[in-house]
């Protein structure tokens, strides 16, 4: 009889440990499905800007280097992009994304500021209607940001937890990075205006 409880026991407590682990597994996953929404957003935003300085390059003839420079930034958001999508979580490519999406930001803001100078591309329709665009998308990369940044957090909290501390040492857990934009100025969506 008492082996019997000893074996219940130790079946027991085998079983507490594969539910933790298995609850660990998927919190990690919820944060990669949830990163994998910013990278849509992210690749959306990227996708438009190409489009938004062919536009604009035709009125900004002799502002050349604000052009270069957001091709430039969103070169750098994808590459930053591509970085974070293949070990989303890592503190290293988690910030490197922030930083170049900071400087994509800022120097998309830079263009938007020379718009107000020039009346005629303030009312092209086709810079009007990509600039709507890019600020529906600024605003689904925020809610996507938001959304990875709960999902990490709930998977930082149950691998730092005890017992499942122990776990996610021993099956190498690691803690993962929530996507933060330093500047409270960048966290806002770039301001578009045509009137």
């Amino acid at each position: 009889m008492g082996l019997l409880i000893l074996l219940v026991v130790i079946v027991a407590i085998v079983l507490y440990f594969v539910v933790l682990y298995n609850g660990l597994v998927t919190a990690r996953n919820g944060y990669k499905n949830a990163f994998a929404q910013i990278d849509v957003q992210l690749t959306r935003r990227h996708d438009l800007i190409p489009n938004l300085v062919e536009t604009a390059r035709g009125y900004l003839a002799h502002e050349r280097q604000t052009l270069e420079a957001v091709v430039s930034a969103r070169n750098a958001a994808v590459s930053g992009l591509a970085g974070a999508k293949a070990n989303p979580g890592d503190p290293a490519a988690m910030q490197q994304l922030a930083g170049s999406e900071n400087m994509l930001t800022q120097t998309l803001g830079k263009l938007f500021a020379l718009q107000e100078a020039y009346p005629d591309l303030k009312a092209n329709q086709t810079m009007m209607q990509l600039s709507e665009e890019l600020t529906s998308t600024e605003n689904r990369v925020a809610f996507a940001r938001q959304a990875y940044n709960d999902s990490v957090l709930g998977y930082n909290n149950r691998r730092e937890v005890f017992p499942a501390s122990i776990v996610s040492r021993q099956f190498g857990f690691t803690a993962a990075e929530p996507l933060a934009i330093e500047s409270p100025a960048v966290r806002e969506v770039p301001k578009v205006s045509f009137t």
